[in-house]
């Protein structure tokens, strides 16, 4: 696991860090956690004048491009449309970084 020193970015974080132990993160892999913290993470952006691309606030481009891919609401942000649509068996974490990874990466 990365130091949080050494994260160059939101999805370094995500990905060396609470990828890794996301109830270290999260308790209970809640969506709402995770959303608050990256809530978080984008004021402090805002507040120190750090000019990082930041597309996880609850209404943005993650959330339109799953309400455009999916047509799921996002009145009440990502975390929640997530967690309204599991299927059985799956983890809230385990989709969030399942479309997180798509939402980066689309294929081609």
């Amino acid at each position: 696991m990365k130091a949080l020193a050494d994260c160059r970015d939101v999805y370094d974080l995500l990905d060396h860090s609470v990828r890794r132990r996301p109830l270290a993160w999260a308790r209970g892999g809640s969506l709402q956690e995770l959303q608050a913290i990256l809530v978080g993470y984008s004021v402090a952006l805002e507040v120190h004048s750090i000019p990082e691309e930041f597309a996880l606030g609850p209404i943005g481009p993650f959330a339109r491009w799953l309400e455009s891919k999916y047509g799921w609401g996002m009145s009440l942000g990502w975390a929640t449309a997530i967690e309204q649509h599991l299927c059985d068996g799956e983890t809230a974490t385990d989709v969030f970084f399942r479309l997180l990874d798509e939402y980066r990466y689309p294929a081609s």
